[in-house]
């Protein structure tokens, strides 16, 4: 039942809104940062060290049942960007009303009324793997596959990529993928004697800039 869920979470096709971004993608194809597979590859095994640490290792923490409104208040702090926690909130709202609608669950009701603009996108994960029946590692793992996924659907469409290489670009980084999720719920197991300073706060500076100037275009395929 467990791993079923974990693919229904990891769906591309389940509607949590992520379709609509591309993790920064599009900024950096058009600054001719990410012109093929290989360069789509490198920036994903970036974007996943970085970002998707960060994001991972808050899922794993609320799929302890660690307080939400305190890792909420956490994601805040690890991005810096207005543009991206924007972002995160809103794909967080998108994915709490897909979340309460499969996986039926008080926690969930309660961090929607505490938070009505949205929560950060990892802690409704994390939540929603909570209610799915899944450990905190299994959160870890969707988030880090969505730190990937989105890039690499977004370039497919952005530079016409062949969709079979760009999927094994996805294959290729399964091993950084479960890595990244090890490494989160190990944080997350620290919670208890340290807080959320048991979480990292891994930067990935040009996706911050990148991400405010993205904001600014008049036009662009994808919100973010």
């Amino acid at each position: 039942m467990s791993s079923v869920s974990l693919l229904i979470l990891g769906d591309g096709r389940f509607p949590s809104g992520g379709h609509a971004h591309s993790g920064g993608a599009e900024a950096a194809i058009a600054a001719g940062r990410v012109h093929d597979t290989a360069t789509l590859e490198d920036f994903c095994r970036g974007r996943l060290a970085t970002t998707g640490l960060v994001a991972a290792s808050l899922a794993a923490a609320a799929a302890t049942g660690y307080d939400p409104l305190l890792l909420d208040a956490a994601a805040d702090a690890r991005t810096p960007s207005p543009a991206l926690r924007r972002v995160a909130r809103k794909l967080g709202r998108q994915l709490m009303r897909a979340v309460r609608t499969t996986w039926p669950d008080p926690e969930l009701d309660r961090l929607a009324a505490a938070l009505p603009a949205g929560a950060h996108q990892p802690i409704v994960m994390g939540l929603a793997a909570r209610a799915a029946g899944l450990t905190p590692h299994d959160a870890a793992r969707a988030a880090a596959y969505d730190s990937v996924s989105g890039p690499v659907t977004a370039a497919i469409r952005l530079l016409g990529l062949d969709p079979f290489e760009a999927t094994a670009v996805t294959a290729r980084l399964t091993g950084d993928m479960e890595n990244v999720a090890g490494e989160a719920a190990g944080h997350a197991a620290r919670l208890p004697a340290d807080g959320v300073d048991a979480l990292p706060a891994a930067s990935a500076p040009l996706l911050d800039i990148t991400a405010e100037q993205h904001a600014a275009w008049p036009v662009r395929l994808f919100a973010s």
